[in-house]
């Protein structure tokens, strides 16, 4: 009966981390869309980008990010933008930490 218990727990046990570890960033997520509104930071900002399906996602651009002075580019509002990064949600909230400026139009 006590291997049994034993057992049991070290089978939830194993569950519960192979679930924990499933759940990561997504750290080569894509966002394509319009920039809504912009807001200034300290070495960057963030854009808030409206996708085609009407996704919307935080996107925080900064020039250490991007890898430098040469990479970074200040978007304007209307821009269609398409950057890379790394994806995350919160609660209500989608956010992008961009690692790449693809194309701004």
């Amino acid at each position: 009966m006590k291997n049994l218990k034993k057992i049991s727990f070290l089978g939830l046990l194993m569950a519960l981390v192979i679930s924990c570890t499933t759940m990561k960033n997504d750290t080569n997520g894509a966002v394509s869309g319009k920039v809504e509104s912009i807001e200034s930071g300290k070495d960057g900002y963030t854009a808030k980008i409206t996708t085609d399906k009407k996704e919307v996602y935080f996107a925080t651009i900064s020039i250490v990010n991007v890898g430098g002075p040469q990479n970074y580019k200040q978007v304007k509002i209307g821009d269609v933008v398409s950057v890379k990064g790394e994806k995350w949600k919160t609660d209500d909230e989608n956010h992008i930490k961009v690692t790449e400026i693809v194309s701004v139009k």
